[in-house]
């Protein structure tokens, strides 16, 4: 029997197919965890506005750069320097580019 790109080790790129069986397994928990990380986006991207708006609404700026910081700083101290390009998609996708 030859291998078809439907086949779990071709699939998944695994020699064995107790490999692709694994594989295959993690991907599904990585596809629900970018599933609940998406929602968790888009429910700060919402946050984010209330908190703009009425910011805005008191005569404040639409941007806390100090807050900003503050956010740069903890994903820099908990993920190291990816952390802190990931907090600035963020702060784009929450506020727009400044």
């Amino acid at each position: 029997m030859t291998a078809t790109t439907t086949e779990p080790t071709e699939k998944t790129g695994a020699r064995t197919a107790e490999a692709a069986e694994l594989i295959s397994d993690a991907r599904e928990r990585i596809d629900a965890l970018d599933d609940r990380i998406i929602g968790l986006v888009q429910e700060r991207m919402a946050v984010s506005a209330v908190i703009q708006k009425e910011r805005i609404a008191s005569g404040g700026r639409r941007v806390n750069l100090s807050r900003e910081m503050e956010i740069l700083a903890t994903y820099r101290n908990a993920l190291g320097k990816p952390g802190t390009a990931l907090a600035m998609t963020l702060l784009e996708l929450c506020r727009g580019k400044i």
